[in-house]
């Protein structure tokens, strides 16, 4: 069984990939992701700083794949 691994995404990104790779990770809709942080970010700011953790923290997806 293959180890999945959480990356940004090089292909599915608006701005740094992260809800693209969040999406691949778990097999949602990216659009599903970035309302969910758009919403976050309106209720209060907390989704700006999780996105902005999640953006330095996660590595970027390797080349091809």
């Amino acid at each position: 069984m293959e180890k999945r691994r959480l990356y940004r995404s090089q292909n599915n990104r608006i701005i740094g990939g992260v809800c693209g790779g969040l999406s691949d990770y778990f097999g949602w809709d990216p659009t599903l992701v970035r309302v969910v942080f758009a919403m976050l970010v309106l209720a209060g700011g907390n989704g700006l700083l999780l996105y902005l953790l999640l953006w330095i923290l996660t590595p970027l997806e390797p080349a091809g794949m």
